[in-house]
């Protein structure tokens, strides 16, 4: 919501695209942003309402365009005071071709469209307003808006704002809501309702009909052909993450299975936001982009709680002491990470490995600039082999080390508490200034 307000308040505000998977709070943002900071709010929801779609039909007039808004949604449409709401933008190609123009042509106008298959529309064979708009990305709630959502608002603020000495009598109430998150997940209405009743057998039941609601879109949206690849690829990812190579295999996904076969139902995966893939880097150097290795990566979900639903994961696991740390050896942690160090960077991550295959970093991100490596442990466990491989040949400013283990530091190595990943950004820049 402060990025969306700050879009508001900036004097080069342009068209904006709200982008993330579906069901992630996208139409109730920008709604709520109408409500907190404008008079009035015009919507549209080309999706459901496909007739709309006619608004853009024709050569493209701003005035023309905006009566018929105000016609479709009956809200007198004013500069400055009313948002206009695109939802679904994606299924109106003609909407997106034309942010260019009410960007150009009717700038005073405050224009913002949102999308669950948005990636996937600009992608394809578009008109698209390259540099004509503005992008803000939607993901699941992060831990620390988890602990809001049930109330631990002083706990929330209190990591947010790493303030450890504050935070050391609190560690195991934090690894417990953190257990509860792992298998809640950051989806708003499995949280919503999670945080109403403590029942995690409901937060289950919200999961499945969202999974539910993408094998709907997979069908209806993706090339009819690429369908039953999709599924494969999509079945196959927890098993893939259960393995002690966490590498995406195509073999895993069936026989026959090839790069050639499956890599463009891959990338629409991605491109619909509904599955994250880790990239392999040959060499830890700026920028990290330059230096992956296309053939190597890992695929995790969206969404760690999808992850367990996904894969069936029992309700009784919840109530194991440490057992949905250790579940799929761990990969929940990892899918975890993955989410929270997406959320806090705003950047595309990558994983090193060696060589030889005989060691392996989770996770290195762009931080301060410099390459910072993060092993992810799913316990208290302190020994990370390949970090002190990786640290012994590339001598980075910063090497973290992200497990149940309370905060401490050694050095140049961090040890960072997986419920307080969030932070790794302020982290990095604190140290920088020592």
């Amino acid at each position: 919501m402060g990025q969306l307000k700050a879009w508001h308040d900036s004097p080069r505000r342009k068209p904006l695209l709200l982008e993330g998977p579906r069901q992630v709070g996208k139409t109730w943002l920008l709604k709520e942003l109408g409500r907190q900071a404008y008079e009035t709010t015009a919507y549209l929801d080309f999706e459901q309402t496909p007739s709309l779609r006619a608004i853009f039909d024709g050569d493209f007039d701003a005035a023309s365009v905006i009566s018929r808004l105000q016609i479709a949604t009956g809200v007198p449409i004013k500069p400055g005071s009313t948002l206009i709401v695109l939802d679904e933008i994606q299924a109106c190609p003609a909407a997106l071709t034309a942010l260019k123009y009410l960007g150009e042509l009717a700038g005073e106008y405050h224009v913002a469209g949102a999308g669950s298959l948005l990636g996937v529309a600009l992608h394809q064979d578009y008109s698209f307003p390259v540099g004509r708009v503005n992008f803000a990305q939607v993901y699941p709630l992060s831990f620390v808006e988890f602990l809001r959502a049930n109330g631990q608002v002083p706990l929330a603020q209190a990591l947010a704002g790493q303030d450890w000495k504050i935070l050391a009598p609190f560690h195991d109430r934090l690894v417990g809501h953190l257990r509860d998150y792992l298998f809640v997940g950051g989806m708003p209405e499995a949280v919503a309702v999670f945080a109403a009743r403590h029942d995690f057998a409901l937060a289950r039941e919200v999961q499945l009909e969202i999974l539910q609601a993408y094998d709907r879109d997979f069908s209806k949206h993706a090339p009819p052909n690429q369908v039953p690849r999709l599924r494969a690829v999509w079945q196959s990812i927890p098993h893939q993450l259960a393995r002690e190579q966490r590498r995406f295999s195509y073999q895993e996904i069936g026989p026959g299975a090839r790069s050639r076969t499956h890599l463009a139902a891959i990338e629409w995966l991605v491109q619909a936001g509904v599955v994250m893939a880790i990239k392999r880097v040959k060499t830890p150097k700026l920028p990290l982009s330059g230096y992956t290795d296309p053939a190597a990566f890992k695929l995790y979900l969206a969404d760690v709680g999808l992850l367990g639903a996904l894969a069936g994961l029992n309700l009784s696991t919840v109530l194991e002491p440490g057992g949905l740390f250790t579940e799929f050896r761990g990969s929940l942690t990892e899918q975890y990470a993955a989410m929270e160090l997406r959320a806090a960077l705003g950047q595309a991550l990558h994983y090193w490995s060696s060589s030889s295959g005989t060691a392996e970093v989770d996770f290195v991100v762009e931080l301060s600039h410099d390459v910072v490596p993060i092993e992810v442990k799913a316990n208290r466990n302190l020994k990370a082999r390949s970090l002190r491989v990786y640290r012994d040949k590339y001598a980075p400013g910063l090497a973290v080390r992200s497990s149940l283990a309370p905060y401490g530091q050694r050095g140049l190595l961090v040890d960072l508490p997986l419920y307080g990943l969030m932070g790794l950004k302020s982290l990095a820049a604190g140290l920088a200034s020592i």
